[in-house]
């Protein structure tokens, strides 16, 4: 009985709720461009949205909800829909700030202490790197080869990551671009052929 009963407390308590229609822009810290995909929720509620490819968003709360905006790298913030409104739609602009976070150095040492390093370098033996050849190392095929077998830096796989994450934007949000219609693109593909880069090598 006890629980029909909150049951009911709490389905009233719904009813007399307002629905909101709550949207806005979100743009970055300096109000210059906007900021897509921007979570834009109500905690335990099962409802959100994200912000589009110009930072608008839309989306329907109840009176009393408490809205977050949440994306990587910029701070979480918060908005409380007020109680007992006159009107049923509430325009935003959200400014988000940046996140930083400063963490302090680290310095690694492979061994317990200097002096041990040092050690550990002076009973090196040098005898086997100084016997390599080491003429034509410098050569540009060799640090071509270099360059082909070595791993992506960590600004390259962040450039990797933001270009998978802009063509996601676009394939949502807008048509990707018809590159067969673009002149740099042939421009480029004639110099490739000029260069012999589509050539077979052994």
């Amino acid at each position: 009985m006890f629980l029909l009963f909150f049951q009911n407390l709490q389905a009233q308590d719904q009813k007399e709720r307002r629905v909101i229609q709550l949207s806005g822009i979100i743009l970055n810290a300096d109000s210059t461009d906007a900021v897509p995909g921007v979570n834009v929720y109500v905690p335990k509620k099962g409802r959100g949205t994200s912000s589009g490819r110009f930072g608008y968003f839309s989306m329907p709360v109840l009176e009393g909800d408490s809205v977050v905006f949440t994306f990587v790298g910029l701070k979480r913030q918060t908005f409380n829909i007020p109680q007992n409104m006159v009107d049923d739609k509430i325009s935003l602009i959200i400014t988000m700030q940046e996140d930083e976070i400063a963490l302090a150095e680290i310095e690694v040492m492979p061994y317990p202490s200097e002096d041990e390093f040092k050690r550990a370098v002076l009973a090196m033996n040098y005898d086997a790197p100084m016997s390599i050849d080491t003429r034509g190392n410098m050569s540009p095929e060799t640090l071509l080869r270099w360059a082909e077998n070595m791993p992506a830096s960590g600004n390259e796989n962040f450039r990797g990551f933001q270009q998978g994450q802009i063509m996601q934007i676009q394939d949502r949000y807008g048509p990707r671009p018809f590159r067969l219609l673009d002149p740099f693109a042939w421009s480029q593909f004639i110099q490739s052929i000029k260069r012999g880069d589509l050539k077979k090598k052994d």
